[in-house]
């Protein structure tokens, strides 16, 4: 694949949002809009990313220190102005130049990708993604001509009566051969109603000088920008539902889909059973013949063996969990390993935190944990012990293979 850079256009303020943090830094799944974004770039096999900022630009460039190069459009006087304050960072003479928005998530690595190789494939000087739409309202449009060629894209404000009727809009993501989108771009010319650059003009332009612009079409969801907080439960939705029909199809059952969240990285084997109001976050992995919920909720860094249940209002963090062990009711594990075969009655709680660190507890194979047991790290539970209903386990009083112990604080059982 040719030698491609992505420029992220990520500077505007999002007012619609109503927010003191910038737009792209809002949650969206398990990270951010803009961290989605850069992940599907990655997918799609582009190393090299240059993202323009400009409102609370300092705060982006933290949260991603490390990813990429950032450049700041100190005025925020449009699309073209940003791409051509980016170039700057544009490496090399060869090779091309991704565009794309920094609030359009859901746009697929497979799509960037395929539209890459379109654009090489073909020797064009911009190839761009569009897409149809039953209410195009709002969206730039592709004006074809007669043979189909593409000759501009008209925004909504400038369109004609026919063309209002047109479908096919811009969904804000192009490829460009870097020279020509160098010279090319400082053809645009303000727009008096905005006091924009807008770069869809630079498609017209380049048609102008008989230059080749193909498109490529998406599907309809990828086309979303995260504009609104409404825009922002309808993306997280959309991811929801295509990593729950991922897992149906795998052979997971997930009895109420409408009330599961699953984090799109999340691993789960076939035959697991989800019940409903169940919350799988990312970075979680889930094994074979589970049973999980309802209204229970895996934290990042969970892992769960084959054939565990986790029953209601149980949460679980940091944690690796062995085969056959049952967490049924009310209890907190969180920085925990636990062996096979362990049973844990309701209401135990691993206190992992003292205040000022995290600590673990080690539960080794075919440990009973009575009803109401707190676990205090860092501690051990030796196999086969067992933990009276209501104990107390406190720091560094590791309870023995096969001992019982009791009370508040527990100790050992003499017969």
């Amino acid at each position: 694949m040719e030698n491609i850079t992505a420029l992220i256009l990520a500077a505007g303020l999002g007012t619609r949002m109503k927010t003191n943090l910038p737009k792209v830094l809002h949650p969206i799944g398990g990270g951010t809009i803009l961290g989605r974004v850069i992940s599907n770039l990655r997918a799609a096999g582009v190393k090299n990313i240059v993202t323009v900022v400009g409102y609370k630009a300092e705060l982006i460039e933290k949260h991603f220190k490390g990813v990429g190069k950032f450049v700041v459009q100190k005025e925020l006087l449009g699309s073209g102005d940003a791409v051509l304050r980016g170039l700057d960072a544009v490496e090399g003479a060869e090779g091309g130049v991704l565009v794309t928005c920094g609030d359009t998530p859901l746009i697929e690595g497979e799509t960037y990708r395929k539209l890459i190789e379109a654009y090489s494939k073909d020797k064009v000087s911009c190839a761009l993604l569009t897409c149809d739409a039953k209410d195009p309202f709002a969206y730039g449009r592709i004006i074809r001509n007669a043979e189909g060629e593409v000759l501009k894209i008209t925004e909504e404000k400038d369109l004609s009566g026919e063309e209002k009727k047109i479908q096919e809009i811009n969904v804000g993501t192009y490829c460009f051969k870097k020279d020509e989108l160098k010279k090319f771009i400082k053809k645009i010319e303000v727009n008096e109603k905005k006091k924009e650059f807008y770069l869809t003009d630079i498609v017209e332009i380049l048609t102008c000088d008989n230059k080749k612009v193909l498109t490529l079409e998406c599907d309809i969801e990828e086309a979303l920008g995260i504009n609104d907080r409404g825009d922002l439960v309808l993306a997280n939705r959309i991811m929801n539902n295509k990593k729950i029909d991922q897992l149906l199809e795998s052979g997971v059952t997930i009895l109420s889909p409408e009330t599961t969240v699953i984090d799109e990285t999340a691993v789960i084997g076939k035959d697991t059973v989800i019940l409903s109001n169940t919350v799988i976050e990312k970075d979680v992995t889930v094994g074979s013949n589970c049973r999980i919920g309802p209204f229970s909720r895996l934290r990042p860094g969970t892992k769960l063996a084959d054939e565990v249940e986790v029953g209601n209002f149980v949460e679980i963090n940091r944690t690796n969990v062995g085969s056959r062990t049952r967490v049924k009711h009310h209890t907190y594990l969180g920085d925990t390993t636990v062996g096979c075969d362990v049973n844990i009655g309701a209401g135990t709680i691993t206190a992992n935190y003292d205040g000022k660190d995290k600590h673990h507890t080690i539960i080794e194979d075919n440990v009973s944990i009575g009803v109401g047991v707190t676990l205090i790290a860092p501690v051990k539970i030796g196999a086969g012990a067992k933990i009276g209903a209501g104990s107390v386990v406190t720091k560094n009083k590791d309870v023995k293979p096969g001992e019982t112990v009791i009370g508040v604080p527990a100790k050992p059982l003499h017969k």
